[in-house]
């Protein structure tokens, strides 16, 4: 039998062979194809020159070696068909080595076909292993957790969508967690940075202004009926003290406590002043709570002083008005007809207070110094001995009492400012008139949280006078 020729590179592709391989593994190429390697003796010619390399003893010499890389003439190609001869070198004929004709080659035998799936290039003959590339790809499985977790939960268990919050600048973006506008980044309003309410005859406002960056007052309004069924209707405003731990939870306590306490004693027959008073009491109280924290929480923030607020309120019922403070908030009297002149009813609770009411100095001497709003009353675990004051009166007309901080009637601090800024139809309009007024405050600078309720004060009786 004869051997296969021990090669050690593929003729065609240079590919790297294994001993007993009959076709190369990169290009397909036949290897039985190939000549045997003749036997290293070369044929002394009678010139006495060594014939070339390949040359028989019979005096027919063998084809010169193919150079590296060359197809042999006559292989089959891609399709079978036999490959056209190449073109020697040039100083060689075709078909010629040394100047002598070369026999004929005998045909090889035709290549094995290339396995279904793996296409023969028929530029380069070049076999590719991989299978033949499908035009659509199948999408990749989901994965099984994901698959598992959702079947886990029924459809009908999901929740639904939460709207998104628009911004109120731009009114195009999503606000996100933080409050803030995702599209134009602006902060967007808190709940108590404007509060309005209108309950009965009573309506309220408070807004954050232009300065802080929060709403530390509080309000609170509400309306019940006296024991023999007469209408009463209740004010509580408060601003927290901004030197204080959490002035804004300060302020919402004693309001929210002290409407409660109040109008609870109105519907049971308490005197309207006496209510007033228990009133301020229990909101105090109130906000002595809120300074009851662990010990260990004062040792992290020793610097740090008790919650504290202001109060001032006022019940209107037929014939009577009560108003009761601590601090520097006001109640403003300004009659319906204007003929007779406003009056404030309340007393401040602060340093220029004391200065006037000492004859030290006069009110603008007072009010531009420096420590004028330094208040000498208010609510809170470390307030001084607390001190409610109540007054009551009884109005001979019509008219509309306004309640609020300094954050407006540091815009009209006279009554008669006050009574230019309310409009003429307060008593029928309380909602509105309260928007008035703390507009009134944001166009002079907002410098401060703006808190008014209005109340309308009624005909009164025959007879009525002040009490």
């Amino acid at each position: 039998m004869s051997q296969m020729p021990q090669l050690s590179a593929c003729p065609s592709c240079e590919e790297p062979l294994e001993s007993g391989d009959r076709f190369c593994g990169a290009c397909g190429y036949d290897l039985s194809a190939v000549p045997a390697r003749p036997e290293d003796s070369p044929t002394i010619a009678m010139n006495g020159s060594v014939s070339a390399p390949g040359a028989t003893s019979g005096g027919y010499p063998h084809p010169p070696a193919r150079p590296a890389g060359a197809v042999r003439p006559g292989a089959p190609g891609p399709d079978g068909a036999p490959l056209p001869p190449q073109a020697s070198p040039p100083d060689v004929p075709a078909g010629r080595a040394g100047g002598l004709p070369v026999p004929p080659v005998p045909p090889a035998p035709p290549a094995p076909a290339p396995p279904v799936g793996s296409p023969v290039s028929s530029a380069s003959g070049v076999r590719f292993d991989r299978p033949q590339e499908p035009e659509e790809y199948p999408l990749q499985a989901p994965d099984p957790r994901v698959a598992a977790e959702s079947a886990t939960v029924p459809p009908a268990q999901a929740a639904p969508p939460v709207p998104p919050k628009g911004c109120v600048a731009c009114r195009a973006g999503r606000v996100d967690g933080d409050g803030y506008c995702e599209n134009c980044g602006h902060a967007q309003p808190r709940e108590r940075d404007h509060m309005e309410q209108e309950c009965g005859p009573v309506a309220a406002v408070s807004d954050r202004g232009l300065r802080h960056h929060r709403n530390e007052d509080a309000f609170a309004v509400g309306h019940t009926a006296l024991p023999d069924g007469s209408p009463a209707s209740v004010a509580i405003v408060c601003d927290g003290v901004s030197s204080a731990t959490r002035p804004d939870e300060a302020s919402l306590a004693a309001s929210v406590t002290a409407s409660e306490s109040l109008l609870a004693a109105l519907e049971s027959g308490t005197h309207p002043q006496q209510a007033m008073h228990d009133a301020i009491v229990a909101a105090a109280h109130a906000v002595n709570a809120l300074a009851e924290e662990p010990a260990t929480a004062r040792e992290h923030a020793p610097h740090q002083n008790a919650p504290a607020c202001t109060l001032v309120g006022a019940v209107v019922t037929a014939g009577l008005l009560v108003v009761g403070w601590v601090g520097d908030s006001r109640v403003y009297w300004v009659p319906a007809d204007r003929t007779s002149p406003p009056a404030r009813l309340t007393e401040d609770d602060s340093w220029a207070a004391q200065m006037v009411a000492a004859g030290l100095m006069n009110e603008a001497e007072a009010y531009a110094d420096e420590r004028a709003h330094a208040i000498t009353g208010w609510l809170g675990a470390d307030a001084y001995e607390l001190d409610p004051h109540t007054a009551s009166f009884k109005p001979d007309r019509p008219g509309v009492v306004v309640v609020c901080t300094d954050g407006l009637w540091n815009y009209a601090e006279a009554a008669e400012e006050m009574a230019e800024a309310v409009p003429v139809d307060a008593a029928t309009r309380p909602l509105h008139s309260a928007r008035v007024l703390v507009g009134h405050a944001l166009d002079g600078g907002g410098h401060d949280n703006v808190t008014v309720a209005v109340l309308p004060f009624p005909a009164p009786p025959q007879g009525a006078g002040s009490a």
